[in-house]
This record gives C-alpha cells, sequence and structure tokens, in this order.
C-alpha cells in the first residue's frame, strides 16, 4: 500500500514568531531606555544653562526703638522694628512669595503677628519689608520678670521669631517650582542702647 505523505511541522513557524516578538521587545526596550537618557541629558543641559537657585528669606536688620517694663502691675511693651528680606538668585525666573507669615515671642509667648501679602520678586533681585511691632502691654510671669531683669543686667534683650513663606518659580521648560521658606531664629539687642546684635536668620541651605 502506498505510504501517507507526511506533513510539514509547523514549530519553525512559531519559532518564528516568537523570535520576532523578542526582537520587538528588544528594540522597544532600547528605544524607551535611549528617551529615558537623552531626557536625563536634556534637564541636566537645562540645568546647568539657567542654573536655577531656591529663592531664600532672611533677617537683615532690627531695631528695638521702645521697651517698657511695668514692674508694678507685671507688663511689658515694645516697640521693634524687623526688615526681612526676601531674595531672588535666578537670572531668568521671577518669583512669587505667598502667605509669608512670622511670629514673635518673648519667653515662649506669642506677642506679634508678621503678615505680608502675596508679592513678587524680579529675577536675580529682592525686596525688603519692614515689619514694626508695636506690642499691646505683655503680661509678665515670674519667669519672664526674671528673664527681663537678667537681659538687662547682661545688656542682652532676645525674642524668637519663626514662620515662613511659600515661594513658587517657574524654571524654563524644567516647569514651575515651589518651596517653603521657614525662619526659626534667636534675634539679639542690646540692652543698654536697644541696637541689633547681628546674627544668622536665614532660610538660605548652608
Amino acid at each position: 500500500m502506498p505510504s501517507n505523505p507526511k506533513l510539514p511541522s509547523s514549530r519553525p513557524a512559531r519559532d518564528g514568531r516568537r523570535n520576532a516578538l523578542v526582537w520587538c521587545g528588544v528594540i522597544i526596550c532600547t528605544l524607551l531606555t535611549l528617551a529615558v537618557i537623552i531626557a536625563g541629558i536634556v534637564l541636566f543641559v537645562g540645568y546647568l544653562v539657567m542654573h536655577p537657585r531656591v529663592p531664600y528669606v532672611s533677617v537683615v536688620n532690627a531695631q528695638l526703638d521702645r521697651i517698657q517694663i511695668d514692674h508694678f502691675n507685671g507688663f511689658l511693651e515694645i516697640l521693634v522694628t524687623i526688615t526681612i528680606r526676601a531674595r531672588n538668585g535666578n537670572r531668568l525666573a521671577h518669583a512669587t512669595f505667598l502667605h509669608s507669615n512670622y511670629t514673635l515671642n518673648f519667653g515662649g509667648e506669642d506677642i506679634a503677628q508678621l503678615v505680608a501679602p502675596a508679592f513678587e520678586v524680579s529675577k536675580n533681585s529682592s525686596v525688603d519689608f519692614n515689619y514694626e511691632v508695636q506690642s499691646s502691654p505683655i503680661p509678665l510671669g515670674p519667669e519672664q520678670a526674671d528673664q527681663v531683669e537678667a537681659g538687662f543686667n547682661k545688656d542682652l534683650i532676645t525674642f524668637g521669631l519663626k514662620g515662613g513663606a511659600r515661594v513658587r518659580w517657574k524654571v524654563g521648560r524644567l516647569g514651575p517650582l515651589e518651596f517653603s521658606c521657614h525662619l526659626d531664629c534667636r534675634l539679639h539687642f542690646h540692652a543698654s542702647n536697644l541696637s541689633y546684635v547681628p546674627s544668622s536668620c536665614t532660610s538660605k541651605a548652608k
């Protein structure tokens, strides 16, 4: 009897399709990797060209214009001026400072709130805000009264300043950036002449 002819095997065809899919996957992964590398190079070059800098705030001056103690009633009254500078060191971008809010305290007690509306700082420029604080009579506890007396004896009166602002600026095609500026420092004044003792009080990274 005549033998049945053998049917051709479909295995080579399946292997060919599988190899084609593998190569397609390899090519797609390679293209994605190249795209990520190119995007990283573009961002790095853009950073080098634009050299973005984080805007910051700092206390540049202060003056204790008046300090009076009512020993009989145990009250303290002050008049102080604090100059806070908002600095934008970016050469190609303006910066907007939002929610500027600082608290002045003495002996752990909040005595004044320093607030500014939203404002813009031009590229590579700065804006100074002079906050004049005239407090209502501040009741002094025994420890605070002792602190005032000790300050007068040492010729050094100390206040605390805490707070900050939100700053927003755009770095070319890298998109808008937003950052928080925080201050937490002590302001020292000579009790004898009420002058400010300069010290570092800034949100700028060291």
